[in-house]
């Protein structure tokens, strides 16, 4: 024994350098990509083909390999969508948009991103929105009306929510502290 793990095919005289200058099997290597790639975390179809790409894998060789993956469910764009949805809503406070385009922008097929985002209504939504205000709410205090609704629409805005949701919950938010809140429709 060489002190060193054996796979099969692995004779006990070759070497690493050998073995990397050999070509291998596209197909395994392919395979092996994306189960290294899927231990670590969840992937979309398309994290996947573009990895494989990366590396030179031919796309015919990546497409067999990938749909092989799908039908024995270690891919799945469907529950990588919902479990994202479920995930970066209640963790991050993110709302329905943010989270379409972060689902875009993995390669999911755009009916499943409605799909996914559509797990979250629009009182979910508002719920949350109004859980992140109270939250930093503390933080703003001190500072004038303006600059605090600013702050606190700026924040919801980034996290993906509506702009007349996001102003309703901070002047409410507002309002609920005694803060006044006349002729804020206007400039907002």
């Amino acid at each position: 024994m060489t002190g060193r793990t054996e796979w099969p095919g692995d004779s006990p005289d070759s070497s690493r350098a050998e073995k990397e200058l050999s070509p291998q099997d596209p197909a395994e290597r392919a395979r092996a990509i994306c189960l290294r790639l899927l231990t670590g975390t969840p992937r979309t179809r398309r994290q996947l083909a573009d990895a494989l790409r990366k590396r030179e894998i031919p796309d015919d060789v990546a497409e067999e390999v990938l749909a092989r993956f799908e039908d024995v469910g270690l891919i799945d764009d469907a529950a990588f969508a919902d479990a994202w949805v479920e995930s970066r809503h209640h963790g991050r406070g993110l709302a329905r948009r943010a989270l379409a385009r972060e689902l875009r922008t993995k390669g999911i097929d755009p009916g499943l991103v409605q799909e996914a985002v559509g797990q979250l209504d629009s009182e979910q939504e508002e719920a949350t929105a109004r859980e992140l205000v109270a939250r930093k709410l503390r933080a703003t205090r001190g500072l004038d009306r303006d600059r605090r609704l600013r702050r606190l629409a700026g924040m919801l805005a980034r996290k993906g929510y509506p702009e007349g949701m996001a102003l309703r919950v901070v002047r409410q938010a507002l309002e609920a502290e005694g803060e006044a809140t006349d002729g804020l429709e206007e400039g907002y």
